[in-house]
């Protein structure tokens, strides 16, 4: 472990432990195309509307799990450069069984909440019993979903970023294997796309928690060490919960832009779909470069390294940046080819280019509000932790929506995403 944090050469530690996190990023991105293909193919529209009413549940079990995924993966970087082994084992634990009490609390809360619940979400008499039948079984495996965060970022603290890969990995393609046969043979619609999901993320929990026991010498699943004291529960939650409402804030911006481009009708909200799916491809390999970098940039910050910490940086940033450069370039040009890929149709062809170019147009900046999230994690910074993860999809686009549709209508609403990232660039700067 010390090697490879202390002394292997930033660029080849950087990517030993970010390309096995981008990898997993991308497995989980084909995931989802594949799961939504399948679930189109039942060719009733009423069951994948009910589905896709159910996402926002699946994403807040995401974000409860990256409380203590994200969260206990910061505190244990700095605990490591602080050669503070005992303590990073026990926070390790509490994390993890952490996971699995507010787990089995959530299923709780659901199932008693299940009818309030679906119609917060949207349900209609047309839609409400498949998205009851998905909810459900979503609902009884919430607490193997949570618990599957975690493993895979404490891992990596260690350095174990390809076992963490593969355990991801294993639920990745046993979900994938099973949504076609549960859906069609077994005959079980929205509910076989749950319990697909359900198993898969349940086997990766289980290939997580082994290899942590396998690999780690430090990372604990002992539940007798889960005991620890306030204030280091404190510092888990004061970057976790931030982390948490980062993903939060996706899936609230995706809500409210789609809201805004609904009176401008179908085709321009079909268009926004694909480019959604395209922006998503760029942003979740930017994104595991992020959480990638995070247990390097924590141990060396730990260890009060600053020359070594400002190089990682410096590299960070030139990576994210360099990235974002090169294939925002790419997919720009190419454009209007790429979106026809999806539909033939001409107009939304020139909508679907125009809103990629502009979505595309500032990527550069979220590279960098990447690279200043990840340092205010990786260092404890809360405060900075959670006014970022509010500010690019929470309020900076929010007033730029609302102002945009206001004074510029339909183009305000586009480039109200790209306005967004610059402010938030350069709030990072100014807090960084």
């Amino acid at each position: 472990m010390e090697e490879l944090f202390e002394r292997t050469s930033i660029p080849h530690a950087y990517f030993k432990l970010a390309l096995p996190v981008v990898l997993s990023m991308v497995a989980s991105m084909i995931y989802n195309l594949v799961d939504t293909y399948f679930v189109a193919q039942t060719q009733n529209t009423s069951l994948v509307a009910g589905v896709a009413l159910c996402t926002p549940l699946f994403s807040v079990l995401i974000a409860i799990g990256d409380i203590f995924g994200l969260g206990g993966s910061s505190l244990i970087s700095r605990l490591l450069g602080q050669k503070a082994y005992q303590v990073s084992s026990r926070v390790s634990s509490f994390c993890l069984y952490s996971a699995v009490v507010v787990g089995l609390l959530t299923t709780a809360v659901l199932l008693t909440a299940t009818r309030p619940v679906l119609h917060l979400l949207g349900a209609t008499p047309a839609t409400y019993a498949y998205a009851k039948q998905f909810y459900q079984i979503m609902a009884i495996g919430a607490m193997p979903i949570i618990v599957s965060i975690v493993p895979g970022n404490l891992i990596r603290t260690e350095g174990f970023a390809t076992q963490s890969m593969v355990g991801t990995l294993v639920g990745t393609v046993i979900t994938i294997i099973l949504d076609p046969i549960l859906i069609f043979p077994m005959g079980m619609g929205a509910a076989g796309a749950a319990l697909a999901t359900v198993i898969g993320y349940s086997l990766s929990a289980g290939v997580l928690v082994y290899l942590t026991e396998h690999y780690c010498h430090v990372i604990s699943v002992d539940v007798r060490r889960s005991r620890i004291n306030r204030n280091l529960v404190k510092q888990v939650l004061f970057i976790g919960v931030p982390g948490s409402i980062t993903n939060l804030m996706q899936a609230f911006g995706t809500a409210v832009l789609n809201r805004y481009l609904v009176a401008y009708g179908p085709t321009r909200v079909a268009a926004m779909g694909i480019v959604l799916k395209m922006y998503m491809i760029v942003m979740l390999v930017m994104v595991g470069f992020a959480f990638g970098a995070q247990p390097l940039i924590g141990y060396t910050f730990g260890a009060q390294n600053m020359t070594r910490f400002k190089k990682i940086l410096r590299f960070d940033l030139l990576v994210e940046v360099g990235y974002a450069l090169i294939l925002a370039a790419l997919l720009m040009i190419f454009a209007p080819q790429i979106i026809s890929l999806f539909l033939h149709d001409g107009a939304v062809i020139s909508a679907g280019t125009y809103m990629l170019r502009a979505f595309l147009a500032t990527t550069p900046f979220v590279g960098a509000v990447l690279v200043y999230t990840t340092v205010f994690q990786s260092t404890g910074k809360a405060g900075g932790a959670l006014i970022m993860s509010i500010a690019r999809q929470g309020v900076f686009f929010y007033v730029m929506i609302v102002a945009g549709a206001a004074w510029l209508g339909y183009h305000g609403i586009i480039w109200s995403q790209p306005a967004a990232d610059v402010l938030t660039c350069g709030l990072g700067w100014l807090l960084a």
